[in-house]
């Protein structure tokens, strides 16, 4: 199994990237919002840092807010960062939607969101196929246009969704290279690949076409209560409510057997890759679980 890691704080974007490279990380991902409660940085931005100051680690947006951007300019982007990263970069992208705000200041309607996503995938899967694009759509115009420079993987980078409704699931499948979704179990993710599967085959692709990856806050050390107790106050703090009855379920804490053990049960679902977002608001803290994350949990997860 390949585990990944997110950053988000612009002023240490390179010097984590490259100790996420060094202690063995598979990826490294990094979400966005334009506006938000709190601080949020530019996937685009921190990822083109990251991708010009390492040489192995594979980069993900997760994820970009489609509906905030002309579908073009995200192709564009991302095809910049393929072509920089020499093809380690991966496009994440959701609807957004949970602070209208900044759909708002972004003079985007949150009622279309759901409609721009679509459009726009249609339109990057079409850009990144290094052809001239014909587009008369709702939200997009193209008159015979085509990336220069194109990126650097034929037929671009690879596409990720996430969602568990039914309208996410049927898109995964018609759109996305891997499924990523976030706050589920093992039986919920197993059944929503089921129905991303039968998405592709519905939609003219292969039954398989598209691979699953979990997105999950975690805490891991050899302290499995500090672990435990760390994340859930994290958790608990980041969405004002009491994340204890569904720590055990949603969250991967505790020391690093136990935490491997949960990812096994993951990988036995039909999950290979989980992208953890460390569960942890000090610096030291995160430091801690970090380390404890390479040194203990990443030799593990490769016997998955």
């Amino acid at each position: 199994m390949k585990i990944g890691i997110t950053i988000d704080n612009p002023s240490t974007a390179v010097a984590d990237a490259v100790q996420a490279e060094n202690l063995g990380f598979d990826l490294l991902a990094c979400g966005e919002h334009l506006f938000v409660s709190g601080p949020s940085p530019n996937a685009f931005v921190m990822l083109a840092a990251a991708a010009a100051s390492t040489s192995r680690i594979g980069l993900l947006s997760s994820v970009t807010l489609l509906p905030l951007y002309p579908a073009a300019m995200v192709a564009k982007m991302a095809s910049v960062i393929d072509v920089i990263s020499d093809g380690r970069f991966n496009l994440g992208v959701g609807a957004g939607g949970e602070f209208r705000p900044e759909f708002i200041a972004a003079g985007v309607d949150p009622a279309s969101r759901f409609r721009r996503t679509e459009e726009g995938l249609d339109v990057i899967r079409q850009l990144f196929s290094g052809q001239k694009v014909t587009y008369d759509g709702e939200f997009s115009n193209l008159p015979g246009l085509k990336l220069n420079p194109p990126p650097a993987r034929k037929g671009g980078p690879p596409i990720w969704l996430g969602g568990r409704k039914p309208n996410a699931l049927r898109r995964a499948g018609r759109y996305a290279d891997v499924w990523m979704p976030y706050m589920v179990d093992p039986n919920q993710l197993r059944g929503g690949l089921e129905h991303v599967r039968a998405s592709a085959a519905a939609h003219g692709r292969a039954d398989d076409a598209a691979s699953a990856a979990l997105f999950a806050w975690t805490a891991v050390d050899a302290n499995g209560s500090w672990a435990r107790n760390t994340g859930i106050a994290t958790v608990s703090a980041t969405y004002q409510q009491d994340f204890s009855p569904l720590a055990d379920r949603y969250l991967l804490l505790g020391e690093p057997t136990r935490v491997a053990d949960r990812l096994a049960e993951f990988a036995r679902a039909g999950v290979d890759t989980v992208v953890c977002q460390v569960a942890a608001r000090a610096t030291a803290d995160r430091t801690r679980i970090v380390t404890s994350l390479a040194d203990n949990l990443l030799p593990l997860a490769k016997t998955i």
